[in-house]
C-alpha cells in the first residue's frame, strides 16, 4: 500500500551527499538547516491519514506494516520533513505480552485488568521481538522508502505506560499511580523495572531493523515533582536510554516537564525534548548548555492567522541560537485541527530562514 516517493522528495534540494541535517543537530552540530518534524505529524490532521484508517482500529493498524508503511510516509511526502517517526501507539508492547487493553475512540488506551499489586506485576512478561515481528517489517519497508531521511523510533517512557497500567485508563490526577509510588515502592520498582525492559526492547527491534534515531516519550512525567521523580522515575528512564547509548541520538520528552528537565537530560538523553511551556534558552541553562534541544513551537499557534505562526516561529529560532544542536519541532502533537498546508509552510519557513 505504501506508495513511491519519487515525485516530491523526502528533504529539500541539496548536494546529494549532504548528511542529514537532523542527524547533525542530534549530535550537536549544525547541518544545511535547522530540521523540522512534528510529533503526531502522522495522524488525524491529514485526510488521506483519515481516509485510510477509516474502519480500522487503531491497535489493527499498528500490527499492519503495509499501513504503518504508508501512514509513517504521508507527512514526509506533504511537508518535506528532515525526519519520519514511526507510525505505532506507547501500548502496542504491552498487547503485544499479551495485556487486554484496547485504544478507545475519544477516551485512549483502557486496561480490563489494571496492575496494582504483586501478584499483578507477575503477569506482565518480557517482551520478544518476534511478538513485534510486523514492527520489524514495517521499519525496514520505510528504511527502503525513505532513502537518505532518517526514522525515528519511539516507545513510551516506563512511567507513562505503568500510569495507564495502574489507573486503568488516562487519569486527570494519578493518584493511585502516586499511591503505589509511594506506598508499595516493591511493587512499583518490580513494575517499572518491567516496563524499562519492555520499552528498551521496543526500541531496539526499531533500531536493529533500521530506524536512526529514537525518541522516548514520558507524556505523564510532568504530573510529578522533581523529587519523586528523581528518585522513583529517572532512574528506569536511564535505563532504558542506557540500553540505547553508543547507537543512535537519544531523544527524551515529557510533557510539563519543565522543572524536570535537568533530570531528563541526565537521564542519559543526546537530545531533550522541550514542551512549549519553556523557553529554549531557559531550557538550555536548565540542562546546562550542553545538549541539543528539541522543540518547541506552540501547537495552538499553527492555528492562528499565518502572520502569527511566522513570528511565533521565528521567536522559537531566535530563542535557539546559541545550541549546540536545534530540531525545531513543536512543543506537543500536532492537533487534529491543523491545516497541513501550514505545517508545509511552517517547514519551508524554518528551513530558508537557517540554511547556511
Amino acid at each position: 500500500m505504501s506508495s513511491s516517493v519519487a515525485d516530491a522528495p523526502a528533504s529539500p534540494p541539496g548536494p546529494a551527499a549532504e548528511p542529514s541535517p537532523f542527524l547533525a543537530a542530534c549530535h550537536g552540530t549544525r547541518g544545511a538547516w535547522t530540521p523540522v518534524w512534528f510529533m503526531r505529524q502522522a495522524g488525524r490532521s491529514l485526510p488521506e491519514y483519515r481516509r485510510i484508517r477509516e474502519g480500522i482500529p487503531m491497535l489493527e493498524s499498528c500490527a499492519r506494516p503495509d499501513l504503518v508503511v504508508e501512514i509513517t510516509m504521508q507527512p514526509v511526502r506533504r511537508y518535506g520533513v528532515d525526519a519520519a517517526i514511526f507510525y505505532s501507539d506507547i501500548v502496542v508492547p504491552l498487547k503485544a505480552v499479551g495485556l487486554d487493553l484496547d485504544i478507545v475512540q475519544g477516551v485512549g488506551p483502557v486496561v480490563a485488568r489494571p496492575i496494582r499489586t504483586a501478584a499483578d506485576v507477575e503477569r506482565l512478561r518480557a517482551l520478544e521481538p518476534d511478538d513485534v515481528a510486523y514492527v520489524t517489517e514495517a521499519v525496514q519497508g520505510l528504511v527502503g522508502e525513505l532513502g537518505t531521511t532518517p526514522l525515528i523510533g519511539f516507545a513510551g517512557a516506563p512511567f507513562t505506560l505503568a500510569s495507564y497500567l495502574v489507573e486503568g485508563g488516562p487519569s486527570k490526577d494519578h493518584a493511585r499511580t502516586k499511591a503505589l509510588m509511594l506506598g508499595e515502592p516493591a511493587v512499583w520498582a518490580a513494575l517499572m523495572g518491567r516496563l524499562a525492559d519492555i520499552s528498551a526492547t521496543f526500541l531496539q527491534v526499531q533500531v536493529d531493523a533500521g530506524a536512526r534515531a529514537v525518541q522516548l516519550f514520558d507524556s505523564w512525567a510532568g504530573v510529578l515533582p522533581r523529587r519523586l521523580y528523581a528518585e522513583h522515575v529517572a532512574p528506569w528512564s536511564a535505563q532504558v536510554l542506557g540500553r540505547l547509548e553508543g547507537q543512535v541520538p537519544r531523544i527524551h520528552f515529557g510533557v510539563g516537564t519543565g522543572e524536570l528537565l535537568g533530570e531528563m537530560a541526565a537521564a542519559g538523553a543526546d537530545v531533550v525534548g522541550v514542551d512549549f511551556r519553556v523557553p529554549l534558552d531557559e531550557a538550555a541553562r536548565r540542562v546546562g548548555g550542553d545538549r541539543p534541544l528539541q522543540g518547541n513551537l506552540d501547537s495552538a499557534v499553527v492555528l492562528a492567522p499565518w502572520p502569527v505562526v511566522e513570528r511565533e516561529a521565528r521567536r522559537v529560532l531566535d530563542e535557539a541560537r546559541g545550541l549546540p544542536g536545534h530540531v525545531f519541532n513543536l512543543g506537543h502533537g500536532v492537533l487534529p485541527a491543523t491545516d497541513p498546508d501550514v505545517l508545509a509552510r511552517l517547514v519551508e519557513l524554518v528551513h530558508s530562514e537557517t540554511a547556511r
